[in-house]
């Protein structure tokens, strides 16, 4: 189970930052001892892959805090964040870490099962950033893209981490995502209604 805990939370991040989790992954592999990765998942660890993340993760920092720009990004985000997701989900869940001694026992058989699930964990996280995003920038004049970003990448660099080293605690970020999911639309709608019913007061007058 802490596999899947593991991979979980390396997928949910990567739909917030493509590059923080795959990035903290490679350094951990290459740099420590608390994570060991898989054969097929080894270049994740070699200097010119962590190189490129790096200056992927440095360019999508500045962009996803400028208003507009951070919408282009989205856009452009939707096929590498889901990509970036299947990616973190596969490597982290078939890696050994310090808590995760045995990863073969849980995916022995379908290697491409946690590949696709990462996939749709981090889609599903990406369009709710996306879709949260415009109503952020609406609601601030557009002040409050680079505070919203910095949350998200906090979030993700933090949910990494416990997804390799406390993977139990992953739970408690899923549980908030579905949370704010849930609170994000009954706001769409409250937000929609008020609309309405402004549009409706000044048919009237």
């Amino acid at each position: 189970m802490l596999e899947v805990l593991t991979g979980s939370g390396l997928a949910a991040s990567a739909g917030l930052n493509a590059y923080i989790p795959l990035l903290l992954m490679g350094l951990l592999a290459r740099y420590t001892d608390l994570m060991e990765l898989p054969s097929g998942w080894q270049w994740l660890g070699n200097g010119w892959v962590l190189l490129i993340l790096a200056v992927l993760l440095a360019v999508e920092v500045v962009a996803d805090k400028v208003p507009v720009v951070d919408h282009v990004n989205d856009v452009v985000q939707t096929v590498v964040r889901p990509t970036a997701g299947g990616l973190a989900f596969g490597a982290g869940s078939s890696s050994e870490t310090v808590t995760v001694s045995d990863p073969d026992t849980f995916f022995s058989s379908h290697q491409w099962v946690p590949v696709v699930v990462g996939v749709l964990l981090a889609l599903g996280v990406h369009l709710l950033k996306s879709a949260a995003r415009p109503v952020i920038n609406a609601t601030t004049a557009g002040f409050g893209a680079p505070v919203a970003s910095t949350a998200e990448d906090a979030t993700s660099a933090i949910m990494s981490v416990v997804a390799i080293l406390l993977p139990v605690l992953v739970l408690v970020f899923l549980v908030g995502i579905v949370a704010f999911f849930f609170w994000f639309l009954r706001r769409r709608r409250s937000r929609r209604r008020e609309r309405q019913a402004a549009r409706a007061a000044g048919f009237r007058v």
